[in-house]
């Protein structure tokens, strides 16, 4: 056998066995790829979710009480009117951020040139990038007829003092607008590239059938962009349920008008730092995450999410 046959018969043979080597070596980068979010996850996810299972079946001497925290929680004269708290929010927040978040999007994707709609997106986006403490304080300053500079709409509300402002019956929708100026920029960028994945060949299609530009945005783009509002949310109502910032910094600044329970994670920070009872707090935690996966189930098997395209 000749030198140039001899290396026609091995060549191939390093080839075949080299490509389970590069697939072996990708799944080695992928592992470690994702180990460090795994870590994290298991560190302040997973064992977190845990405990606060541990603490809220068992007392604090650690011995099991069955359901004894959450029927004690759940007679606390205080529970009741922290959940009616946010699930008004929650209403308000949800439908407002579906609303306006999609169209939003649709306006920015079919309306606006290229130019006007990165300019728009990247000022709806300043907003979320401030701290959700600093947006509270900025809305301090907003809400404060004394001092705000749309005191000439307050006062047309009948809003003529800070105490007027921060009234029970107004808290839900100020805690909406805050949520709403600063999450909403983020997700009309999400919304806007899920709309520009639909291929131009429907949108035409849809044109060229007669649609006009709301008949294309309520029968084509909404539908093709769908489970992307179930993921939006979905997300928004868990961050929604664990409000906490926001009622905090203003029951300060008001000086005690607003409630230190307004909120489940309120009571649940009252049960824990102020009174004690850990276990107490970890049941309300538990209470928020069956809530949670409750609505997220719901969501998700009533509009398909994860359902797979038939080929």
């Amino acid at each position: 056998m000749t030198l140039l046959e001899a290396r026609q018969v091995t060549t191939p043979a390093r080839r075949s066995g080299s490509a389970p080597r590069r697939r072996a070596a990708g799944g080695r980068a992928g592992y470690l790829f994702v180990a460090g979010y795994t870590l994290f996850l298991l560190a302040f996810g997973v064992f977190p979710t845990v405990y606060a299972f541990y603490l809220a079946f068992t007392n604090n001497l650690g011995q099991f009480t069955g359901l004894n925290q959450f029927i004690k929680v759940a007679r606390d004269y205080r529970f009741l009117p922290a959940f009616g708290h946010i699930l008004a929010y929650l209403v308000l927040w949800l439908v407002v951020l579906v609303v306006l978040t999609v169209l939003s999007a649709v306006l920015l994707r079919s309306r606006v040139g290229p130019r006007t709609s990165a300019v728009l997106r990247f000022l709806y986006y300043i907003p979320g990038a401030l701290a959700g403490v600093a947006s509270v304080l900025v809305w301090l300053f907003m809400l404060d007829p004394d001092v705000s500079p749309v005191s000439w709409l307050l006062t047309a509300l009948h809003l003529d003092s800070f105490a007027a402002v921060l009234s029970p019956g107004n808290l839900p929708v100020i805690f909406m607008l805050i949520a709403f100026w600063t999450g909403a920029g983020g997700w009309i960028v999400v919304m806007y590239g899920a709309l520009n994945n639909i291929p131009d060949e429907v949108i035409e299609a849809a044109r060229v059938d007669g649609a006009g530009p709301w008949r294309t945005a309520w029968s084509v783009q909404i539908p093709m962009v769908r489970q992307w509002i179930v993921y939006m949310a979905i997300l928004a109502f868990a961050s929604g349920t664990q409000l906490f910032v926001e009622p905090q910094l203003l029951q300060t600044a008001s000086l005690g008008r607003v409630s230190p329970t307004w909120s489940p994670n309120q009571l649940a920070y009252v049960f824990a730092f102020q009174q004690g009872d850990f276990n107490g707090a970890a049941a309300i935690s538990v209470f928020l995450l069956a809530v949670g996966l409750i609505a997220a189930g719901l969501l998700v098997s009533r509009s398909s999410m994860f359902r797979l395209d038939e080929k």
